[in-house]
């Protein structure tokens, strides 16, 4: 055997799947390889045309293990590294995202007789289509005063795995019947790759309301929801659950052969992408709060106490770090709504001066709205155009833009939809603070790279300091951090997750720090955007409405 030994980290994400390859002593990672799903997001029909409904979002199962084919034996190939010095890989992968299986583990729109059935297919974690499910159990929870306790912090959303349970039963009894199992992603690769029926204690707690000492609710809080769903737990899930940064089984000789590795390869627990990034931004202790940001946002920090509010989720020792609490939630939008402004909103004269400045149209606005001040364009903006999490958790809420005149430019509109989602973390990380302060920010995902002005608005208007995580692919490399802890010190890993982020994870050495008379331009603006999300938010009706019209008028 080489002395030198490497973990993998697979890293699933909403349009793609990441595997890297990792020196375990080091954290450097040796090789990278991406594959995006063929069949990428499903909202519009399924692969043998069946139409969806508005707000559905499915995936095929077969795109997750192209992944798995086709990255792993890739970084092998371009390393040269011998299967023997791999001591383990583990999975990172977007959640709530669920899937029925049969009993043999095939997904029940795998099979010819279900391949027509949208509820055969994987629900993805922006499924909103179970919103009503979420709505009812919601009421329910009130009824029973029951939805404050931690285990559903204030309010059901439509992305966790008991709605769209329930949309299944509601909608395809025969698939729910069928199904031996409902699981998440995640797990269902872990059981495919091991054999193992055991279940992330990371997809349980955030995406299943499980607790350690609790379980899964209750056979009467079920039955009261759907006497169906009474042997629910039993039924369709495990309450075998593996802590994260456990061994949950090791490699199968099926898998090691298509993969190229060696049978007996350590497989940690999976863990959501987001959480994977805790780890590889080199978080181990409360005061740190992990920022990522890409098409939409995570925020995640950890605590000595358990907190829960509206949005919030933060009852569950041990999801990411052991020992701690870790509260986590996110903008459900931020790289999409620029994208969207880009795509929708700026004139063809920008796009021309763009061309001719040879930039993109992102990089071109950007330039534009750093020659602003804070205040200057007189705009505020709410950060919803993909719905709010915190602290209304609503799909129906929706994106608004205020104080436009005739003089208004896109790069003003740019800069305070890029405000509006520095407002929205800011809120979230007030949440945290609930449980303990937040004295520094860690940083990552692609926008984090590309954009240096988001960073500095960000740091302005949260008056913290950001630090920015060195690799750029810090959910891949937390994966293989807890490959590195399912491998175990005496086969060249480690003991803990916290001894294996203290050996692999690196900061940048620049950070974004606040600039004082930002800083003070944003508290005022601050709290203009609070007195607005107030307006706009659960009570008022007027966004709801809106939606409510749109969907009739499209299903007249």
């Amino acid at each position: 055997m080489s002395e030198k030994k490497y973990v993998i980290g697979l890293d699933y994400g909403t349009l793609s799947g990441r595997t890297v390859v990792v020196d375990a002593t080091t954290g450097e990672i040796a090789a990278q390889a991406v594959k995006e799903y063929p069949h990428a997001v499903m909202d519009q029909s399924l692969p043998c045309g069946v139409s969806l409904d508005v707000d559905w979002a499915l995936q095929h199962p077969k795109d997750y293990l192209d992944v798995l084919e086709e990255t792993i034996p890739e970084v092998l190939r371009q390393t040269g590294i011998s299967p023997d010095s791999v001591i383990g890989l583990s999975i990172d992968f977007t959640a709530s995202t669920i899937l029925p299986i049969g009993k043999d583990g095939t997904p029940l729109c795998m099979l010819p007789e279900f391949e027509s059935r949208p509820h055969a297919y994987v629900k993805l974690w922006k499924h909103h289509a179970a919103q009503p499910e979420a709505d009812e159990i919601n009421a329910l929870l009130t009824k029973r005063g029951e939805i404050d306790l931690p285990r559903y912090g204030g309010k059901i959303s439509s992305e966790l795995m008991l709605p769209k349970v329930l949309q299944i039963l509601r909608e395809d009894p025969e698939i729910y019947q069928q199904a031996h199992q409902i699981l998440e992603a995640g797990d269902w690769l872990t059981l495919i790759l091991t054999g193992s029926r055991r279940r992330s204690a990371s997809m349980a707690g955030y995406k299943g309301m499980w607790l350690e000492r609790e379980g899964y609710p209750g056979r009467d809080f079920l039955k009261a929801l759907d006497p169906r769903l009474e042997t629910y737990v039993e039924d369709k899930l495990s309450s075998d659950i593996c802590p994260v940064g456990s061994r949950i089984g090791v490699l199968n000789e099926t898998w090691a052969k298509k993969l190229g590795l060696m049978p007996g390869t350590a497989v940690g627990a999976s863990i959501i992408d987001s959480h994977a990034g805790l780890p590889g931004c080199g978080i181990a202790k409360p005061g740190q709060m992990m920022l990522i940001i890409g098409t939409s946002s995570v925020q995640a920090a950890l605590s000595e106490t358990p907190y829960s509010g509206e949005g919030i989720c933060g009852a569950v020792k041990g999801g990411i770090m052991p020992g701690y609490y870790a509260l986590e939630s996110g903008l459900a939008g931020v790289g999409d709504i620029f994208g969207w402004f880009v795509d929708h909103c700026v004139p063809a004269s920008y796009h021309q001066q763009a061309k001719e400045a040879g930039c993109g149209m992102h990089q071109y606005l950007t330039r534009l709205a750093g020659k602003l001040v804070p205040g200057e364009s007189g705009l505020l903006a709410l950060d919803w155009w993909s719905g709010n999490k915190t602290p209304f958790v609503s799909v129906d809420l929706s994106g608004l833009i205020l104080g436009c005149t005739l003089a208004t430019r896109p790069e003003e509109i740019y800069r305070a939809l890029i405000e509006a989602t520095g407002f929205g973390t800011r809120l979230i990380m007030e949440a945290f603070e609930h449980a303990g302060p937040v004295d520094e920010i860690r940083a990552c995902g692609g926008i984090v790279e590309k954009n240096p002005l988001l960073m500095q608005i960000f740091a302005d208007i949260t008056n913290r300091e950001i630090k920015v995580a060195a690799s750029e692919q810090t959910a891949a490399l937390g994966a293989a951090m807890y490959a590195a802890v399912a491998a175990g010190p005496e086969n060249g890993g480690y003991a803990s997750i916290f001894e294996a982020a203290e050996a692999m994870s690196s900061m940048k050495e620049e950070s974004f720090r606040p600039i004082p008379e930002n800083a003070a331009v944003y508290e005022s603006l601050y709290q203009e955007y609070c007195r607005l999300k107030d307006y706009f938010g659960a009570e008022n009706p007027v966004m709801k409405n809106l939606k409510q019209i749109r969907q009739k008028t499209r299903n007249s």
